[in-house]
């Protein structure tokens, strides 16, 4: 079966980061550009504190901010539920995930699900999870890279936007290494996300494909 998706204009992004927010940093200086096909309305963690730069960033670009902390929720599932409502409230047409270090439960893929995006620091399905440079390292490839997905109910496992290469050197270390496919995921995530808001997209199975 296929699913067709054209997107409004210009589209609305929620984004979600646990982190410093460089690759939501990315996405903020390509909606600034005049016609930008997307507009992030606003920036959601799971932690202030862990991720106090990348809301300081939605703040600086005029996005509001949310945070959902694990630890105010008695379980998972009121977790997912509290995250569903600040989703729902900035009627996202894209939720991004961006460096966010929480895997998307039940309840979010029900309300969102096939428009959630993720980044992933390796060539998927090759070493999914949260160690995808050290694995990569540690199994010795001689070439890895980043994987911009949708996010289904597995862990690393939806279809495929897009990918990109990076060569590993002789001498990476993981910091090294992780650095570089940084700079290339940012690249693509903004290029993934303007291909996706400005023709839209299909999915057929597990192949996606560009508009």
């Amino acid at each position: 079966m296929t699913s067709a998706n054209t997107p409004p204009s210009p589209v609305r992004l929620v984004v979600l980061a646990s982190g410093s927010g460089t690759l939501l940093q990315a996405l903020l200086d390509a909606a600034a550009a005049p016609a930008a096909p997307f507009e992030v309305v606003a920036v959601g963690a799971d932690s202030a504190r862990r991720a106090a730069p990348a809301l300081a960033r939605g703040e600086l670009a005029g996005a509001e901010t949310f945070v959902v902390e694990v630890r105010d929720h008695p379980d998972r599932a009121s977790w997912d539920a509290a995250l569903v409502s600040q989703l729902a409230r900035h009627r996202p047409d894209l939720v991004i995930s961006a460096g966010f270090m929480r895997v998307l439960g039940a309840a979010v893929l029900e309300s969102f699900g096939g428009r959630i995006v993720n980044t992933h620091p390796a060539l998927l399905p090759s070493f999914p999870g949260a160690h995808g440079v050290r694995d990569a390292l540690a199994h010795g490839v001689k070439v890895t890279g980043c994987t911009v997905h949708l996010v289904d109910d597995g862990v690393d496992t939806g279809p495929v936007l897009a990918q990109r290469a990076v060569e590993v050197l002789d001498d990476d270390d993981e910091d090294a290494l992780h650095e570089r496919i940084k700079t290339v995921e940012r690249a693509l995530l903004v290029d993934v996300v303007t291909r996706m808001t400005t023709g839209g997209w299909t999915v057929e199975g597990r192949k996606a494909r560009f508009l």
